[in-house]
């Protein structure tokens, strides 16, 4: 009976709450009851101006020097998260909020979380991410290591404005809030620092309402070195940018490398033909680069729709119009078709080469090109067959490969 009323009261508690602050912790007893006492004051701010009550809720990541205790001693709710790294915790402690509106930021007595209030104030008014920018509102001496500052934030940051275009000029602000509802339609995953990125990418990629206003930076109070590694968690960044842009990754090479071959070959095509005149442009070496290029571009595309397709199965990527457009052309039997047609007319251009090489007594042939050009559209067939299969696998073995479409 005194478990089944606890559990009603917890349930009244979390229906009546609407902010949790949420920050991460390991080993943090130093700067808890600053942060601690820090996150009251916002709630109570929180409170005045919008009349929402919230808790405080500390994700800890492992502590073994008594943080667990000492949060509860100060009257927050401690929510213990096994898996290990900065974006697991976050994560445990967001799933677990009570609140409407989660606000967020580290334990270590960086953020001033009563620079939260204004951030719960952007959700209220309807959008669904609000982020800090250190850049606008000011960093402390001290607290930003320089090559983090003038190289990691700027560069990663850049990159992810070129990638998604979030329009965002600190994305790895540790203040920041979002809508609950936001968060669990976002499905983080991020174990470390990408966690920070990851939240940007998805909520630009899902066309979420995202803001920023001004935060400070001050220098942590902690008597230890930072969890944060630089280089090796701005590699985390960047490759986690990378895997989520397959336009940049594999449709821009793709394009690259498709448009610069075929011009390649059409070139030394024309000379053979005696279109153009004079001396050749593109001599055996560049024509043999080219089918390198043309059938590297055609893989790369096949990659690139197959990874947009991951991401709108996933819930976090729209299918681009132009795709959606054709998508009653795009099917596994269409794409086998195509395949098997190519392969036809590449092996019909093979078994022609073949006779007209035994018609010269086996001698050397004066051009490579027809060679590259039959070798080439047999390998771009046999990878549109085989690309076919994987697309239809990626969209759970329908053969209608656009994510939507009739089985």
């Amino acid at each position: 009976m005194y478990q089944q009323r606890a559990e009603v009261l917890a349930f009244d508690r979390a229906q009546a709450l609407g902010v949790t602050i949420v920050m991460p912790c390991l080993n943090e007893t130093i700067s808890l009851p600053h942060c601690i006492a820090n996150a009251k004051d916002a709630l109570a701010q929180i409170e005045k101006r919008f009349g929402l009550a919230g808790e405080i809720v500390i994700a800890d990541n492992g502590s073994t020097d008594g943080s667990q205790a000492l949060a509860e001693s100060l009257g927050a709710r401690v929510v213990p998260v096994a898996r290990r790294g900065y974006g697991a915790a976050l994560i445990g402690g967001c799933t677990a909020a009570y609140g409407d509106y989660i606000l967020m930021g580290d334990c270590d007595g960086s953020y001033n979380f009563t620079e939260g209030v204004a951030m719960i104030g952007k959700l209220i008014e309807g959008h669904d991410l609000c982020m800090g920018s250190r850049f606008d509102g000011g960093i402390a001496p001290g607290a930003m290591p320089w090559k983090n500052r003038h190289i990691g934030n700027p560069a990663l940051t850049g990159i992810l404005n070129l990638f998604f275009r979030s329009g965002i000029n600190d994305a790895h602000c540790g203040l920041r809030a979002i809508r609950r509802h936001a968060f669990d339609d976002l499905g983080l995953a991020g174990e470390g620092m990408e966690f920070a990125s990851e939240m940007v990418i998805k909520a630009s990629l899902k066309k979420m309402k995202v803001v920023q206003v001004p935060a400070t930076l001050s220098v942590d109070l902690r008597d230890r070195a930072p969890h944060l590694r630089p280089w090796r968690d701005g590699w985390r960044h960047l490759r986690y940018l990378l895997m989520l842009s397959p336009t940049w990754v594999f449709g821009v090479p793709a394009m690259l490398a498709v448009g610069s071959g075929a011009l390649i070959l059409l070139v030394a095509l024309a000379h053979l033909l005696g279109i153009v005149g004079g001396e050749p442009l593109f001599g055996a070496s560049w024509t043999i680069a080219a089918g390198f290029l043309v059938s590297v571009g055609h893989l790369a595309a096949i990659m690139a729709l197959a990874t947009h397709f991951h991401g709108v199965n996933r819930g976090y990527r729209t299918l681009r119009p132009v795709i959606r457009r054709y998508a009653d052309w795009l099917t596994l039997e269409t794409m086998l078709i195509a395949g098997a047609l190519l392969l036809l007319g590449s092996g019909g251009g093979i078994a022609a080469l073949v006779y007209y090489w035994s018609q010269t007594g086996f001698n050397a042939l004066t051009s490579v090109l027809p060679t590259v050009l039959a070798l080439t559209g047999a390998t771009v067939a046999i990878q549109t067959i085989l690309g076919g299969f994987l697309l239809a696998i990626i969209n759970g073995h329908r053969a209608t490969l656009a994510p939507g479409g009739e089985a």
